[in-house]
């Protein structure tokens, strides 16, 4: 008997023409590391009396089809959670090319999401599927990734494929030793780690429907938030955290003039950090950055990534 196992799994993505319709081809074949990506229905405890002590049948609930996915930043494939988490790009140059994602749309891409357990067989289809976050973490050492946390219609069960045969794309990672923190075009010293989250605010439109599915996910107020770890070794980061003035931030990565990622927050504000002394050891500055709509540009951010696909 066939058991399934990680390591064969597969997901396949295609962005919808019409929200939570898949669309038949066009699936692309994506790297993942793992994903809590599913749909639930709790059952309801009867609450009537009169039948004796052991409890009647439950009734379903409402479905819930959500969950996070944990893909690589990477040249290529992260091209596709950067449109669902923006819209769609503006793309520039022959080659390489250069596409670029701007916050503040005001419609989102859907995508269908299919993951596959081939030995079972189960085939698990996801419909209506919206970024409602997108975040990473920067650090000295480590596997880089991104976690998107995604909100979906609901879900589809089947023993066979419907994505065909998804287009796979070449896969070359970014990785911490590529990155570089900068702060009004000069790059940050001192910097331990580094947090960014930018999020959606999705709205579940949860209307009343035969199927328990949602009928959709609108997008509310953005907001990009994430945290800095410093050693403290001067007082820039303070002093403009005292003054209240903002600050633009870089967080880059590059592999070559072909293959680089670039996400910079416009306008980001700090708040004033406590500084405490922990023991003999450095010490250490946090900032819970925000950011904001910048005056030039006039957005929150901007992510560019350089490849040589031909659009998203």
């Amino acid at each position: 008997m066939a058991r399934a196992h990680g390591a064969r799994a597969q997901m396949a993505l295609a962005f919808e023409t019409v929200y939570g319709a898949p669309p038949a081809s066009g699936y692309r074949l994506m790297p993942f590391a793992r994903t809590t990506l599913g749909a639930e229905q709790p059952l309801l405890n009867s609450e009537l009396l009169g039948y004796g002590r052991d409890p009647l049948a439950p009734i379903k609930d409402a479905v819930t089809a959500d969950g996070e996915v944990v893909v690589p930043i990477d040249v290529e494939a992260f091209g596709f959670w950067l449109k669902a988490a923006f819209g769609a790009p503006t793309t520039t140059g022959t080659t390489p090319k250069t596409h670029t994602f701007q916050s503040g749309n005001w419609t989102l891409p859907s995508m269908a999401i299919e993951v596959a357990m081939p030995e079972v067989p189960r085939f698990a289809m996801y419909a209506g599927c919206v970024i409602d976050q997108l975040s990473w973490q920067m650090s000295r050492s480590g596997l880089l990734t991104a976690t998107a946390r995604l909100i979906a219609q609901g879900e589809a069960i089947a023993a066979t494929t419907a994505a065909g045969t998804p287009t796979a794309l070449g896969l070359q990672r970014f990785g911490h030793f590529n990155g570089v923190v900068k702060r009004n075009g000069t790059a940050l010293g001192n910097v331990v780690s580094a947090e960014i989250t930018y999020a959606n605010g999705l709205d579940r439109i949860e209307t009343i429907r035969n199927d328990g599915k949602i009928e959709g996910a609108d997008p509310g107020m953005a907001a990009l938030t994430g945290r800095i770890e410093v050693r403290f070794a001067d007082s820039a980061l303070v002093t403009q955290a005292i003054d209240g003035t903002p600050c633009e931030l870089e967080f880059a990565y590059s592999l070559g003039a072909n293959a680089s990622f670039t996400f910079t927050a416009h306008a980001v504000y700090l708040p004033v950090p406590r500084i405490e002394i922990p023991g003999p050891q450095g010490i250490q500055a946090s900032f819970d950055w925000q950011a904001a709509k910048a005056t030039s540009p006039t957005r929150m951010c901007t992510a560019v990534l350089v490849n040589t696909v031909t659009g998203y």
